[in-house]
């Protein structure tokens, strides 16, 4: 049934109030529904568009090299965990020529982490994040040539100790160059001008040509103690005939208080195999660390985050990587020579906050503004419809005023033109009603008066009919209705 028909039945008496209203009653419920399902279901789609960016892969670039470098190597093994085991931290790594030119990738803002030597420059805005191994110096010489009458793998070397190397040409095993630098703090120690020592680079490869023409009266390498390019270099002296000689550090403990980057170390005996052990007896020596380090201002999250997926993958990259074993936690201390980054020392110190303590605050300042936004909104479009709420009671005010002279009305079509208008008023009404503007209570007293209204005008419109059906009475004067 149209709505004209409604009014029209309406408007004749054929359907009550209560009736033609029922449609109209279940419009604002159903609306209602409409609206709440909708607004379950924006917030089911905000909930889940939140989690998805929340939980979403983040992938962190971090400068290492050189390609040919056991960092690399390490490197790009925890990359392929992360992907593999789907970890939220992923691993980009970007290639650089060593740790030197790995910092000032750090530094200019291209990367997120860097593998960066202890010993060089730190930029300033760098925190450790992990110790990715420590590297040993390793100082040898080979043996002298053997007079007649010495027993056979006999050790007598012309350099015997550091203070040993003036005048003399030291290789520097690899290809970089912070190697040297290292060698010019070991001969400063022990009062050795630098100047005096000539340095020159050899790479594994050419260790055994250079210690065989004697291109080289010394060695200097350094990595980790189970590092193959130490391992290689002190095989292929002794492979000459030549057994190495190694040079203590006795005073490394003095060194490493004078420059905080190093500190005091030993390498065990036979820690490079061989027969007779090499060395054949523990000999001291300084160390210098590889770090991890992010740039300063890197999410906390992230990088806590990134710290256990670290340290829970080295377990899986030591089968393929032995370096791996040596990742350690950074030092959490205030005077640490690298300040730790905060996300990192919470997941050292076991102080790592939950998915609730890091988004609690977030959710109930959301939460707090949703329902301060629902609350504005609802004022808001109450205020809308003040108007509407004003115009809907001056109708029913003149419905009541129509109901008053429609019972001393003279005139059938006056009745119909009030009719027409208590037709229009209930249109307004009806609308009013849908939209909210007015509740079920003001609806019903709108009800009552259009219900007396009509029972009024049809009352008057019987009481005419009936007065201008009678015959006029001859001699009487005609009296008002």
């Amino acid at each position: 049934m149209s709505s004209t028909q409604r009014l029209s039945r309406l408007a004749d008496g054929s359907d009550s109030m209560e009736t033609m209203l029922q449609p109209s009653l279940r419009s604002p419920w159903r609306r209602m529904l409409l609206v709440v399902l909708a607004t379950i279901l924006s917030l089911i789609g905000i909930a889940s568009a939140g989690y998805y960016f929340a939980m979403r892969p983040v992938t962190l670039k971090i400068a290492v090299g050189p390609q040919a470098g056991d960092d690399y190597k390490l490197i790009q093994a925890l990359a392929q965990v992360f992907a593999r085991e789907r970890n939220t931290v992923r691993l980009r790594p970007v290639v650089t020529d060593g740790p030197a030119a790995s910092a000032l990738a750090l530094k200019s803002g291209t990367v997120d982490l860097a593998v960066i030597r202890g010993d060089l420059p730190v930029p300033k805005q760098a925190q450790s994040v992990a110790v990715l191994h420590k590297n040993v110096a390793v100082l040898w010489a080979p043996a002298s040539t053997e007079p007649k009458g010495k027993r056979k793998g006999s050790k007598t070397a012309g350099i015997a100790a550091i203070t040993d190397l003036t005048g003399k040409r030291v290789g520097v095993v690899g290809r970089t160059e912070a190697n040297a630098g290292l060698l010019t703090v070991i001969l400063q120690q022990y009062g050795v001008d630098p100047s005096k020592v000539q340095t020159l680079a050899v790479p594994v490869a050419e260790v055994a040509d250079a210690v065989r023409t004697g291109k080289v009266d010394a060695l200097l390498a350094a990595g980790p103690l189970n590092s193959k390019i130490i391992g290689d270099a002190v095989a292929a002296t002794a492979h000459t005939g030549r057994e190495p000689v190694f040079l203590s550090i006795e005073s490394s403990e003095a060194l490493a208080a004078n420059h905080p980057s190093y500190e005091a170390a030993s390498i065990p005996a036979g820690a490079f195999g061989g027969a007779p052990a090499r060395p054949d007896n523990e000999i001291k020596t300084v160390s210098f660390s590889h770090y991890i380090v992010a740039r300063e201002g890197a999410s906390d999250t992230t990088i806590a985050t990134f710290t256990e997926q670290l340290f829970t993958a080295r377990q899986i990259v030591m089968g393929e990587v032995p370096l791996a074993a040596k990742i350690e936690t950074p030092d959490t201390d205030k005077d640490a020579v690298i300040p730790v980054q905060p996300g990192a020392a919470a997941y050292v110190d076991g102080e790592e906050k939950s998915f609730l303590d890091r988004y609690s605050d977030l959710i109930w300042f959301s939460l707090m503004g949703l329902s301060l936004m629902g609350s504005a909104g609802a004022w808001f479009a109450s205020f809308l419809r003040k108007d509407e709420r004003t115009s809907t009671a001056s109708q029913r005010e003149r419905l009541l005023d129509m109901l008053a002279t429609a019972r001393r009305c003279s005139s059938a079509e006056e009745l119909d033109a009030m009719q027409t208008e208590a037709d229009a008023i209930l249109r307004d009404t009806l609308t009013a009603y849908e939209n909210g503007a007015i509740d079920s209570a003001a609806l019903t007293a709108f009800s009552i008066a259009l219900e007396q209204f009509h029972n009024a005008v049809t009352d008057r419109k019987l009481l005419l009919a009936d007065v201008t059906s009678l015959p006029p009475v001859r001699g009487a004067r005609p009296q008002a209705v």
